[in-house]
């Protein structure tokens, strides 16, 4: 039986593990620091708590950090002082140049670069782990995942080939939602909202036409935001212009106090996003 550590069961990660048992693998989780919805997802998923982090990284095969972007080099630092995992697959939503950094703390040949593109995986939904490393690596990474709703696909072996992909499909994926709440927000003030809906429709499906997943979007903006802050970073080390991914950094964090709230109406979000101090 292969051990994998989930760093920290959220609900993408709780998802991905609970994936990995489905194949018969066992799964750790470190329960310091942690609050009691994380325990709960640990629990429901059916995960092992680990006396400390030394413990759970001597024990593991594979150490998965999906964390909040902004935490991902701490989780990393945590672990390379606890011990030397035998394969770390850095997971979170981060620029490559932080991937690269990541990955200066662990041996070469046992750290994969990944990403998440998909929604929590389940037994109707699946998701793309993208994973770029030493080939041995990415092949154990994958047999973890055979036959679940976990699709792993291999990229070459250069690290933050896979951050680079999660930096170019959220920077319009995220952007996009923003830019869709903000036209919305502009066209209740105006009373021309039927209008826009009308105009939206006739376009190809997007998020502007489909408003009613914007309070989803509102509860999940703090996590978002700090992803914003990635794809700025990884734009200006390719010369981009970065001001569209700040600016929706900036759009989502007006959404902070609705930090996972699961009862707002449309009306509220559009109005949050509105300068508290009345100015243009």
């Amino acid at each position: 039986m292969k051990t994998v550590l989930v760093l920290h069961p959220g609900q993408m990660g709780a998802a991905i593990g609970a994936q990995a048992r489905r194949g018969g693998v066992r799964v750790l989780w470190c329960p310091d620091d942690r609050g009691r919805a994380t325990a709960r997802r640990a629990a429901e998923a059916g995960f092992e708590p680990a006396p400390d982090l030394g413990q759970a990284v001597a024990a593991a095969d594979v150490v998965v950090s999906i964390v909040p972007p902004a935490a991902a080099e701490e989780t990393a630092e945590r672990v390379a002082a606890a011990g030397v995992p035998r394969i770390y697959l850095e997971a979170n939503a981060i620029s490559p140049r932080r991937a690269e950094r990541i990955a200066a703390l662990f041996p070469r040949q046992g750290f994969v670069d990944g990403c998440v593109i998909g929604p929590p995986p389940g037994d109707r939904v699946s998701v793309r782990l993208y994973l770029s490393g030493p080939q041995d690596a990415v092949e154990a990474i994958g047999d973890l995942f055979h036959q679940s709703a976990v699709e792993t696909v291999a990229l070459d072996e250069t690290v933050g080939g896979a951050s680079a992909l999660k930096m170019a499909y959220g920077s319009y994926q995220k952007t996009s939602r923003a830019l869709a709440a903000v036209s919305h927000a502009l066209a209740a003030h105006h009373g021309v909202e039927r209008e826009l809906l009308a105009e939206a429709e006739r376009m190809t499906p997007s998020a502007l036409a489909e408003p009613g997943h914007l309070p989803g979007v509102a509860s999940r903006a703090w996590r978002w935001a700090p992803e914003m802050a990635e794809v700025a970073h990884a734009l200006r080390a390719a010369n981009l212009p970065a001001d569209l991914a700040l600016a929706a950094e900036e759009i989502l964090h007006r959404w902070d106090p609705d930090k996972n709230a699961t009862d707002l109406t449309l009306d509220e979000v559009l109005s949050h996003l509105r300068d508290p101090s009345g100015e243009d």
